[in-house]
């Protein structure tokens, strides 16, 4: 049986700056806002990930003070690239570190407007096999 991570509770502090944040200025492809009487959530997802970030008032939400989540990591094939990005579209993100010279041993990272952190490590393998093949990808049936 397969165990599958597929959704990260991220404890935002503003639905709109955050969802406007990961989509706009990250790049974060929104899946869905729904709003009704009992919430108003947000799901997000990373170009090319199989995981998703949820953001918004469920009760699991609310037991997580906004910025309380650190470390999270994201994965790229070009760390260079990929912070360059993150700068022209207003993040500001820390100086690239290389711990090891071998791959997935460069890493840099950034903040959300609450203070959740991101780590975002270089495995340029990713470039030419990527984790999820192209065909494969797409939300509930796209």
């Amino acid at each position: 049986m397969d165990w599958t991570l597929e959704v990260v509770v991220v404890p935002v502090s503003d639905l709109a700056a955050s969802i406007a944040f990961y989509r706009d200025q990250v790049g974060f492809h929104l899946d869905h806002d729904t709003e009704n009487e009992f919430m108003h959530v947000a799901q997000l997802t990373p170009p090319g990930s199989g995981c998703s970030i949820v953001i918004g008032n469920l009760p699991s939400q609310n037991e997580m003070a906004p910025g309380s989540l650190k470390g999270l990591q994201l994965v790229v094939s070009d760390a260079e690239a990929a912070r360059a990005e993150l700068v022209e579209r207003g993040i500001e993100a820390s100086e690239i570190m290389v711990i090891d010279e071998r791959d997935g041993g460069t890493f840099f990272g950034f903040a959300d407007p609450d203070g959740n952190t991101w780590a975002v490590q270089q495995i340029r393998a990713r470039a030419d096999k990527p984790l999820i093949p192209v065909e494969a990808r797409g939300r509930f049936g796209e």
